[in-house]
């Protein structure tokens, strides 16, 4: 057992190296789409609600959701911790420091509760979601994600909201054939469990009871924690290209973005540095 771990753990330092230094020919993202600075960037949504606030992405959107000048409603698992500073927008000096503003409400619950859910949208202001699940399978359990993201469809279909971000990974989906080896090593292995549940989130949108939302699924390649750089890339389910590391920023920037914007509506994306 301990052999196999190890051996695990190379092929994921393998994979990570390799997808941040693999090139990409793709398609650049329409300018209005890539210009992803914090401050004044993104129209005003109105009031966002984040499923996931507390991590990598969905601390981002909280942040550069509050920096654009809306109003955001973040659903948190852990009470004390709440949301901190993001070091990708939020700088380094400030990284880790607990996020407070007047225009964010802290919502502690459980995604897989549908009274906990509802009770972000209670208020009856919610005009967009930006849904950035995660965690370890052994800790919020292997059906999270559909059952969260179950959750929120309802929610939003209860409350009439429309507009839905949902940040899922390369290799979900249709896009099973575009990480590079080592990762889909990964997929069919160690990451087993949560791809099977990453395929079954994204089924509610496409197939499923959301498929009558506006929705944009986000497929991010490798994260990273550096500042938003403004100058990703999309690539269709289809495309052979490479891929490379993006900072969270970027793919929060994208979300937000896609809460406003019609360019990439009822569509699964993937989404990778230059």
């Amino acid at each position: 057992q301990r052999d196999k771990m190890a051996f695990l753990l190379r092929l994921t330092c393998l994979a990570v190296a390799a997808s941040s230094v693999a090139g990409f020919t793709g398609s650049v993202l329409p300018s209005r789409l890539a210009r992803t600075t914090v401050t004044g960037i993104c129209p005003r949504m109105g009031t966002i609600a984040v499923f996931g606030g507390g991590g990598g992405v969905g601390s981002e959107a909280v942040y550069q959701g509050l920096n654009n000048g809306d109003k955001v409603i973040a659903l948190v698992r852990n009470a004390e911790k709440g949301i901190v500073i993001p070091p990708g927008s939020g700088g380094e000096a400030k990284a880790g420091m607990k996020l407070e503003s007047p225009d964010l409400k802290i919502v502690v619950g459980d995604v897989t509760s549908a009274a906990d859910v509802e009770s972000v949208f209670a208020g009856g202001d919610v005009t967009g979601v930006v849904v950035a699940l995660g965690g370890k399978t052994n800790e919020v359990g292997v059906t999270m994600l559909q059952d969260g993201t179950r959750n929120i469809i309802k929610s939003m279909e209860a409350n009439n909201v429309k507009r839905i971000s949902v940040v899922t990974s390369i290799g979900a989906g249709d896009s099973v054939d575009q990480p590079p080896f080592l990762f889909k090593v990964l997929m069919w292995t160690a990451l087993k469990d949560q791809f099977v549940d990453k395929n079954a989130q994204e089924e509610l949108l496409l197939k499923g009871p959301g498929s009558n939302l506006e929705y944009t699924i986000v497929r991010p390649a490798g994260l990273g924690k550096g500042p938003p750089t403004g100058s990703f890339k999309v690539m269709p389910s289809d495309s052979k290209d490479g891929i490379g590391s993006i900072p969270r920023a970027d793919v929060a920037a994208f979300c937000l973005r896609s809460l406003k914007e019609d360019t990439y509506l009822s569509k699964a994306v993937g989404l990778t540095g230059m």
